[in-house]
């Protein structure tokens, strides 16, 4: 039997730039954070950068062509800040924009709808040579720049997306060192989570001063879904802990006004909190349109033990560890099927925070911003890529998402990640995420079977439900 999405549902892929434009130092685009971490020896694996990727910038065309062939209902894309503002601050660039407005025209005449990312990760150098998002001024500078891009494409993006998980950027970046800048400072990332939400906020009310009526505004969010290894005390107070780490120092003053004391209490022996000034909380808490959720994997905790197993949370090898605060916790490998990630496979993670937004900010529209899987895809003798383990995948998560709906949350869209093979970040090009193949050397599009299945179901917006 098959299934029907709600009307209007909306089915899209999304990329973001340092992963898929190349043309890293083209048009006045300066460095960004990225660049320069790629480039530093043993940073990422291969020595990969993402001085080409895919090469989005000179085959955008083409590219969106191919999204309308695949029926794609919706693109979900980020603007490179140092294309745009190569300094981080000033005017803009005329060239960086016109790229974009370049994307948003070819988008739009092909039916397909743009969805807009301010902020994937690359912060231009200038400003991490200025303090980073560990600063406050740095917030502003975004503040600026949303404003920027808001007059520019505002009459012909209507979703618009401050911050991509900026959980990654505050602690994969700055506590745990294995993203870009790389840096290892635990009250470093507290104060840059901070600046990040200061970040939101500022930019959402630029954007709301500058943009139509008609305008909605989300944020994308990676929370957590946590899971306690056993439901001794113990276990659940490190899932307590983890929980106010990874969602709710975002979810806690964007959407109701403060951050949590127990994230206070847990992270006190690292910070006073100082860098919380005056009416911080209330410009983060901005009213928002739209909550997006990007989800890959549960989190499995317990208690710290003398002899603890190697960190299992998804996030690298590094020595460093990206949860300032939570030395008491272990992370555990979940059971169940993997990815090429060694993710596991585990749709009731994206059931259980979908209800869970649902049930906490009720009236707040809930999107799937992104939800995907890496698997090892070759061509076959003919040419063609055959990825049932993706497809597979796709189903089990697209069937969590009807039962959420089914249950009451209010889910609008779905992102599959990645419309393309691209820059995996720390893993380079070893990590193949897209729905249709890259040949790195030819840089030829190959669609996967994947995204033929994804196409159908864009089409008719029904689902095989086994």
């Amino acid at each position: 039997m098959t299934v029907d999405f709600p009307p209007g549902f909306l089915f899209g892929a999304a990329t973001a730039a340092y992963q898929v434009e190349g043309a890293a130092a083209e048009d006045g685009r300066t460095p960004s954070i990225w660049d320069t971490f790629a480039r530093a020896p043993g940073r990422v694996l291969g020595g990969d950068t993402g001085d080409t990727a895919t090469d989005h910038y000179h085959r955008r065309a083409e590219d969106v062509h191919l999204m309308a062939e695949l029926g794609l209902g919706a693109y979900r894309f980020s603007v490179s800040w140092p294309r745009v503002q190569p300094t981080g601050r000033g005017p803009a660039s005329r060239r960086g924009l016109d790229f974009y407005r370049a994307l948003v025209d070819d988008l739009l005449a092909h039916d397909i709808r743009p969805v807009l990312t301010l902020y994937h990760w690359d912060l231009p150098q200038e400003l991490e040579d200025a303090g980073g998002w560990p600063e406050r001024d740095t917030a502003q500078r975004f503040a600026d720049y949303a404003r920027l891009v808001g007059e520019a494409l505002g009459d012909r993006v209507e979703l618009w997306t401050t911050l991509n998980e900026p959980w990654c950027s505050a602690f994969l970046g700055y506590a745990a060192g294995v993203h870009a800048p790389g840096r290892t400072d635990d009250e470093a990332a507290l104060r840059a989570a901070h600046h990040l939400n200061l970040a939101h906020g500022l930019g959402a009310r630029a954007l709301r001063a500058v943009l139509p009526p008609g305008a909605r505004l989300s944020v994308a969010l990676n929370p957590a879904a946590v899971r306690a290894r056993t439901p001794s005390p113990g276990d659940q107070d490190a899932a307590r802990r983890v929980d106010a780490l990874a969602t709710r120092i975002f979810t806690g003053p964007m959407l109701h006004g403060a951050y949590p004391e127990d994230l206070l209490a847990d992270t006190a022996a690292i910070t006073d909190w100082s860098f919380v000034r005056g009416d911080d909380t209330d410009v983060i808490r901005h009213p928002l349109d739209a909550l997006g959720i990007n989800y890959y994997a549960p989190t499995v905790v317990s208690a710290a033990t003398d002899n603890p197993p190697p960190r299992a949370d998804g996030h690298g090898g590094g020595e460093a560890s990206p949860w300032p605060g939570a030395g008491s916790v272990a992370f555990h490998r979940p059971p169940g099927k993997r990815t090429a990630m060694d993710w596991a496979v585990d749709p009731t993670g994206l059931y259980d925070l979908l209800t869970r937004f649902a049930r906490e900010s009720p009236g707040l529209p809930l999107i799937v911003t992104e939800n995907g899987a890496a698997y090892d895809d070759k061509p076959g003798a003919d040419g063609t890529v055959d990825d049932p383990e993706r497809i597979a995948y796709l189903h089990a998560h697209l069937e969590a998402v009807l039962r959420a709906l089914g249950d009451g949350a209010d889910v609008r869209g779905y992102f599959l990640w990645s419309l393309l093979d691209n820059f995996e970040w720390a893993y380079g090009y070893s990590k193949r995420f897209g729905a249709v193949y890259v040949d790195y050397a030819t840089l030829a599009r190959t669609p996967k079977s994947s995204a033929r299945w994804y196409a159908r179901l864009a089409r008719t917006g029904r689902l095989p439900f086994n």
